[in-house]
């Protein structure tokens, strides 16, 4: 039996109308994006707005592959990427541990110093300074070092770990367990929910480098995919886009050869999120309601 009444069902009819319509413009453009860079120059040049090209071409796939900046740059955001997010979890899970144990002396002082980071920042000068100072300018420590702990992905963490069941940890105190191996033989495996959704944001984070990258690294043989992308996509007059690209016979237009490379940089990070989103919502659920 439906108990709902008309208003009930005339709000879910709102909330659905409006969420297909938020999700038709937030694909659309991506779709958009893909089909342009699958596009031929003639059929390209005929559309206006593209979402299905009536003449495939992979000339602006073939280009971007056959020089070395693209690859290159592609290689060093994965490099960034995962020894990124495993430092950044490794960083995160042991502080969380350590804070979570109401035995540790100046905890309370120690997340007071974390919280206030979250508030007030020193801002792009200092940090700059203080990368400059370490040595760390034109190297991958630039990008790996200064944003290792991000403190609201700690405080997350701190919060699912506070409410696991303090039993647990009593009966492997007493089978004579420490405190790092309490942690990555217990503490961690039953805490892969949330960290399966810190992973998906300090990936996400990573891949994204983009305001440091360009801050850091002067070196162009040193871009990430996302600096790179930018010189293609704002600087299109220095060299390698130009108004017509030509390959063979064929012209290539600037906007597919823009296109396809937006979708190279957006591509890997896409597919990743499905198999980290089951855990997604349970995660991030878990650490703030826990604790």
């Amino acid at each position: 039996m439906n108990d709902k009444t008309i208003g009930s069902r005339v709000f879910d009819g709102i909330n659905i109308t409006l969420l297909v319509l938020f999700s038709i413009v937030t694909i659309v453009p991506f779709i958009h994006i893909i089909a342009s860079s699958f596009a031929s120059a003639s059929a390209y040049n005929e559309s206006n707005f593209m979402l299905f090209p009536t003449e495939f071409s992979l000339k602006a796939y073939e280009y971007i592959f056959t020089t070395n900046a693209l690859p290159k740059s592609l290689f060093i955001t994965i490099f960034i990427t995962a020894a990124g997010t495993v430092l950044s979890l490794i960083i995160t899970s042991l502080t969380a541990y350590s804070l979570s144990r109401r035995k540790l002396h100046f905890r309370r002082l120690i997340m007071f110093m974390i919280v206030f980071t979250i508030i007030f920042h020193g801002g792009l000068i200092p940090d700059y300074l203080v990368v400059k100072e370490l040595g760390l300018l034109n190297s991958y420590w630039s990008l790996l070092v200064p944003r290792a702990m991000i403190p609201f992905y700690l405080i997350i963490l701190i919060s699912f770990f506070r409410g696991l069941p303090e039993e647990i940890e009593e009966s492997a105190r007493m089978d004579g367990c420490g405190d790092l191996r309490m942690l990555f033989r217990i503490i961690i495996p039953l805490s892969m929910p949330a960290l399966a959704t810190l992973t998906l944001f300090y990936a996400v984070y990573q891949w994204n480098t983009y305001m440091h990258a360009i801050l850091y690294i002067t070196d162009s043989t040193k871009w990430p995919i996302q600096v790179l992308l930018r010189q293609i996509v704002m600087v299109s007059q220095a060299g390698f886009v130009e108004q017509g690209m030509v390959a063979g016979e064929q012209s290539i237009p600037a906007d597919t050869i823009k296109m396809a490379v937006i979708t190279v940089a957006t591509l890997p990070i896409l597919l990743v999120y499905p198999f980290l989103q089951k855990h997604f919502s349970k995660g991030v659920l878990l650490g703030s309601v826990k604790g």
